[in-house]
């Protein structure tokens, strides 16, 4: 899984794997959460999102349950 760091007051990284498509997010807060089956226009939306959190509640929160 590829991690990348983020500039994000909720999010200080994320992680992305093509071949699986599992996504994990670094909260902050020390939580890490994984989702599954995420496309990866979702994971490079939210690397480019100007506010990540907003991006992470409007398009991610709730919807890639593992």
């Amino acid at each position: 899984m590829k991690i990348q760091s983020v500039i994000s007051t909720a999010m200080i990284a994320v992680g992305y794997d093509e071949t699986t498509r599992r996504m994990n997010i670094h909260f902050t807060s020390g939580k890490i959460y994984d989702f599954c089956n995420v496309p990866i226009h979702i994971y490079e939306g939210l690397l480019s999102a100007t506010s990540k959190g907003t991006y992470y509640n409007k398009y991610i929160r709730d919807k890639y349950q593992c």
